[in-house]
């Protein structure tokens, strides 16, 4: 005990500094991230956008992959210019990116909001673990990543869980809230001081950038390291559809008012805040993966803290893809949760290890240029996870796309102008059913359901290529 209260207090002010400000950007970032898809895609006349699941591929995938593309840039520019100013310009264009967002309503004006805010988040995202990594050294390192992990997963989880409560006043509110808890950040400055050892950068940005550029270049060179990125992005578009698509799949398929009588008979705040009608919000659902973390990730941290890494990405890859796969098979909302579990095991067995893994196959005068860009498989699986969530789930799964479908088929013409949720009471009307009968039929008739294939598929074949890469072109046994 004496020598983690000795480690603790190591760490300089700074450190708890930079922790709490990432505890607060994550809080803001998933308090909106986690509803964003269902906010685009919803019926207007329940606050949503009425987007197509296809546009919001487009932006959530493309924007939030640009995201993770650009810190090779922004981390030059807070180098070049300082981290202090950068993080205020990063709050400033965060803040008001929040602010604007939900004044747009058509595709074109979302996106090009969605991409200002990602700018923001890429301004920001490299300035803080850099802040970490230089406030800690060999002795505390591994303690002071641990907490800056738990930052991550404790704004992940408590986000979601304060922006619902706030969302059937309206999604405005939502980003409001988000807009506020980024804000508090700026008095957090007030405490942050540049690491004292933060190397300044000489040469002017245009240099800086340059050399970016080139070692994207070196990196890409390496034949080996480009494949790996490859696979690996193969687990991120598997991964991101815990935000892409499971939300509104359990928006538009899954029964929860099993869950919601539950908690309505035992913890009537969560029935009462969580909820609507009588179903639970698809969000609070899926924020569960956040509290599994939050309950487990020391736990497998330390079953698989020995195991080689390549065994156990290729183990968490096919665990999680299992449990992915499965939280879209089902409209039981109990084999719903079961599976968000199964997945967050995998998520927090193969996780980690990425970049361990990337450490020790980097050749050793290149070490940290390669870490510096093992964000790349991840801006890749964005890219990947938009495109299956917007028009693989919209030919194979979207309620509405298959229920206009069904009245063709039958022939049937609806009335011009309606909302979809109008579109789908009117659709089962003229079935006569309910439209939870209805719901039922569509689920029966075209098995929105197969998408579950697509995603196993994609997860499986992520491990099988990782497993073949470590042994006949990496050929190395100690990995």
């Amino acid at each position: 005990m004496n020598n983690i209260s000795k480690v603790f207090k190591s760490f300089p002010k700074t450190f708890w500094v930079a922790n709490t400000i990432e505890l607060f950007e994550r809080w803001a970032w998933y308090g909106f991230f986690m509803l964003f898809a269902n906010y685009l895609t919803k019926s207007s006349d329940l606050g949503g956008l009425e987007f197509s699941q296809t546009e919001k591929g487009m932006i959530m995938g493309i924007g939030t992959g640009i995201l993770y593309f650009l810190p090779i840039i922004t981390g030059s520019i807070a180098d070049k210019y300082g981290y202090k100013k950068v993080l205020y310009i990063a709050f400033t264009v965060y803040t008001s990116a929040f602010i604007f967002l939900p004044m747009f309503h058509s595709f074109t004006g979302v996106f090009i909001m969605y991409l200002y805010l990602a700018l923001g988040a890429a301004l920001f995202k490299p300035i803080i673990s850099a802040t970490v990594a230089k406030t800690t050294n060999d002795d505390n390192a591994s303690i002071g990543f641990g907490i800056f992990y738990m930052m991550v997963n404790l704004g992940a989880f408590f986000g979601p869980m304060v922006t619902l409560l706030f969302k059937n006043s309206s999604y405005e509110t939502v980003f409001h809230i988000s807009a506020g808890i980024i804000a508090l950040n700026f008095i957090l400055l007030f405490f942050y001081k540049e690491p004292g050892n933060r190397v300044k950068s000489n040469g002017t940005l245009a240099d800086s950038l340059g050399k970016v550029f080139k070692n994207i270049g070196l990196v890409l060179t390496d034949f080996r390291f480009v494949i790996f990125l490859i696979i690996v992005a193969g687990f991120w578009t598997m991964y991101n559809q815990l935000f892409f698509t499971l939300p509104v799949f359990i928006e538009q398929w899954v029964d929860t008012s099993e869950l919601y009588r539950f908690f309505s008979d035992n913890i009537p705040f969560i029935a009462t805040n969580y909820s609507h009608g009588n179903e639970m919000d698809s969000e609070f659902i899926t924020n569960l993966d956040a509290l599994f973390i939050i309950a487990f990730q020391i736990v497998v941290s330390a079953l698989v803290m020995r195991w080689k890494p390549v065994g156990t990405m290729v183990t968490g890859f096919i665990v999680s893809s299992i449990g992915m796969a499965l939280t879209l098979l089902t409209q039981d909302v109990m084999f719903t949760i079961a599976a968000i579990f199964i997945f967050a095991l995998g998520e927090m067995t193969a996780s980690p290890k990425i970049t361990e893994y990337i450490g020790r196959i980097a050749p050793p005068d290149k070490k940290a240029l390669y870490m510096g860009y093992s964000f790349i498989p991840v801006f890749l699986g964005n890219v990947f996870a938009g495109f299956i969530s917007g028009n693989v789930y919209q030919t194979m799964s979207d309620k509405h796309t298959l229920a206009v479908r069904s009245m063709a088929e039958k022939g049937i013409s609806l009335s011009e102008g309606l909302t979809h949720h109008q579109y789908f009471v009117q659709a089962a009307e003229k079935l006569n059913m309910t439209p939870g009968e209805f719901t039922n039929f569509l689920w029966n008739q075209y098995h929105p359901s197969n998408i579950w294939m697509v995603i196993f598929a994609i997860g499986i074949i992520a491990a099988s290529m990782l497993a073949i890469y470590n042994k006949f072109i990496l050929k190395k046994t100690d990995y």
